[in-house]
């Protein structure tokens, strides 16, 4: 209802499929909806546009009364799920209603279902992981099922898959990525973002620029990618030009492009490279806020501030406390800066257009 007839404007010209066989990607929205939606950002309350920046989680079976509240209040975008908050079929189908019910049927659900021994809802596929998925077409293939039974479950979005090009003698990322050289892990990421949009499910090419090189799992420890990035943009650049709704970023340091700020508080790497280089114009979250490479720098509250300055849309929450810290600090900083604001109304802008693809509300 706050967003009147802006959403609608906005999903007019959009296709995405809602099942059987059509396979098209959504389309960005036309500039005149993007003003509109933009208008219609401006008539929410300020703490309902930082909501749109925030993702929660929480540990229970059930939905908390916390959790509840925070959705029907809009001071958050949606909810990551973990394996220990359901499962069986009906298990996730009650919990991600109960979800909708609280949100108005606004909120975003994420897993995280890359395949294999990655799978948060565990009845669903893929069932191998991305390294054996195959061919680009199976690629696609395995993504369109996964992704029909992901919407069957109630969940709309999916933080995959790895964008990443393995390389070295150990690469942390390698039983997690696409097979091939760069050409065929692009076209296998592109199949993946196709298979999955097209059952009105948002993929998410993860980990922005690149963690292929990494000897260490950022959520474990600090980590530095050196060199160039030409051959790591390259699945990211396919996952572009499919339309991907979401593209998640890597906590890693890039003395290539910052020698100072990581990734994902790194405007050189949002809005430099992935902006306005490779021209990408949708969602960007954060990898998890509380990973160990963000916590060696400063408390999560301050690095989800760093990071929407930066440039990223949502910050990914992963411990249930975590909001707590994180909304109050936003909201705080966009009631003092008018720079921060303008921010936050772009990002909520996104975030918004993203759920109007989605058919949320």
């Amino acid at each position: 209802m706050l967003l009147g007839t802006a959403l609608v404007a906005l999903v007019a010209g959009i296709a995405v499929g809602a099942g059987g066989d059509g396979e098209e990607p959504s389309q960005p929205a036309p500039p005149t909806a993007e003003k509109e939606l933009l208008e219609a950002v401006d008539r929410l309350s300020l703490r309902r546009q930082v909501g749109q920046l925030t993702v929660s989680s929480f540990p229970d079976r059930t939905v908390p009364g916390y959790v509840r509240r925070r959705l029907r209040a809009g001071d958050t975008a949606g909810v990551i799920l973990f394996s220990r908050n359901a499962s069986t079929a009906s298990e996730w189908r009650s919990l991600t209603r109960a979800l909708q019910r609280a949100a108005r049927g606004s909120a975003l659900v994420m897993v995280d279902q890359e395949g294999g021994e990655i799978r948060t809802v565990a009845w669903a596929g893929p069932a191998a992981s991305q390294p054996l998925q195959g061919a680009p077409a199976a690629v696609r293939r395995t993504a369109r099922s996964a992704g029909r039974q992901l919407r069957g479950a109630g969940v709309n979005v999916n933080l995959a898959p790895v964008a990443d090009l393995p390389a070295g003698a150990a690469p942390v990322m390698g039983f997690r990525s696409f097979s091939g050289e760069a050409e065929g892990v692009a076209a296998r990421t592109r199949a993946s973002v196709a298979g999955m949009w097209s059952q009105r499910v948002a993929p998410t090419a993860k980990h922005f620029p690149g963690l292929g090189r990494a000897q260490a799992n950022t959520d474990d420890a600090s980590t530095i990618v050196a060199g160039g990035l030409a051959g790591d943009l390259v699945p990211f650049r396919a996952a572009v030009a499919e339309g991907v709704p979401l593209v998640m970023l890597s906590h890693a340091l890039y003395p290539a492009l910052d020698r100072r700020r990581i990734a994902s508080q790194s405007t050189r790497v949002v809005k430099e490279l992935l902006r306005d280089e490779l021209g990408y114009d949708g969602v960007v979250v954060t990898d998890s806020i509380e990973a160990q490479a963000v916590l060696d720098r400063s408390g999560v509250a301050t690095a989800a501030e760093r990071s929407i300055r930066a440039g990223a849309d949502l910050v990914l929450t992963t411990g249930s406390a975590s909001w707590n810290g994180v909304f109050p600090r936003l909201l705080a900083r966009a009631r003092r800066s008018a720079a921060f604001r303008e921010r936050v109304r772009q990002s909520a802008a996104r975030v918004l257009a993203l759920k109007a693809k989605l058919g949320l509300r």
